[in-house]
């Protein structure tokens, strides 16, 4: 679920940087763009410590 998270947000991001660099003029704000961006990076970051956390409890099930 996170990490479909951080791709549809960084989809976004990205999305406004085409259309800013198509039209010249961007729809979010700079500071729009830092949030957007940084919720794109703690959603990613959250998804690969769930994922790690799951893959250890794994292992220690198997040992």
């Amino acid at each position: 679920m996170y990490f479909a998270l951080a791709a549809l947000l960084f989809l976004a991001f990205v999305g406004n940087v085409v259309s800013g660099s198509i039209d010249g003029s961007a729809i979010l704000s700079n500071v729009q763009e830092m949030l957007l961006l940084f919720a794109a990076a703690i959603s990613f970051s959250a998804a690969i410590l769930i994922a790690e956390a799951k893959a250890k409890s794994k292992n220690e099930k198997t040992d």
